[in-house]
């Protein structure tokens, strides 16, 4: 259960969302249309919130605090999730562990 966000894919977020260090982006699970997962019917989203004390999976880059919530943690029970930028765009990754 590892979230790796590498530092070129932070630096994407950090140009297309506006981010300033010591912001926070919080992956979580949607039902219905999002970025593909590993798991069948389930999506990723991706938002700027603050981290409360639910924080459970995180990885730090640039300043930008990246994270999952508890409630969403059994996302990754199986999966390592990488986050990789590829040319103009942010690729995720879910390698079983």
């Amino acid at each position: 259960m590892k979230l790796n966000v590498h530092d070129e894919a932070a630096q994407w977020f950090i140009e297309e969302m506006d981010l300033e260090k010591g912001d926070h982006v919080h992956f979580f699970l949607k039902i219905y249309g999002g970025i593909p997962t590993a798991h069948p019917n389930y999506f990723l989203g991706v938002g700027i919130d603050e981290a409360g004390e639910d924080l459970s999976i995180k990885d730090k880059k640039s300043g930008i605090l990246f994270y999952f919530n508890e409630a969403d943690a059994w996302f990754l029970d199986q999966y390592d999730m990488e986050v990789v930028r590829e040319e103009d765009e942010v690729n995720y990754y879910f390698h079983e562990k």
